[in-house]
């Protein structure tokens, strides 16, 4: 089964257990985030959504988004205003760690439990109450680095 089909069959299952439904708009609109190879914009998940269902709407794919991120099945890239897949969906509260490509726009999700240990850390001792927490690191990927070269 490809990483794809595990991250969609994983998110069925979890939205069974928690007795929610993943219509199918809200599916496509969750597998077109899992198969794009960057960062997408609700306008460009608009774009491709409307290859299928032409009558798709902006409010369509803001509810599909205000679902999956509220099931923690996909992240919002605040610094780009773009959304990617979460690839530990389930996960209970795990601190989203992103490293983004300034040159090409790839965003990879990384897990330091050290770093998410420390921030709560550094909240609790300021008694602050995390709710959630996503770190963005900016920069360049391999990739780019080896194409400047």
């Amino acid at each position: 089964m490809t990483n794809i089909a595990q991250l969609i069959t994983r998110a069925q299952a979890l939205c069974e257990e928690r007795g929610v439904r993943l219509t199918s708009q809200r599916e496509r609109v969750y597998e077109i985030i899992v198969q794009s190879k960057r960062a997408i914009s609700a306008y460009d998940l608009l774009d491709v959504l409307r290859e299928t269902e032409p009558q798709a709407k902006p409010p369509t794919v803001y509810r599909a988004l205000d679902f999956l991120l509220s099931q923690g099945f996909v992240h919002k890239v605040e610094s780009t205003n773009s959304f990617i897949a979460c690839c530990l969906p389930g996960h209970a509260q795990h601190c989203s760690q992103l490293l983004i490509c300034d040159s090409c726009g790839a965003v990879e999700e990384c897990h330091a439990d050290s770093l998410s240990t420390a921030l709560q850390e550094k909240a609790s001792q300021a008694g602050f109450a995390v709710s959630h927490h996503v770190v963005e690191t900016h920069g360049t990927c391999g990739s780019c680095q080896v194409a400047k070269h």
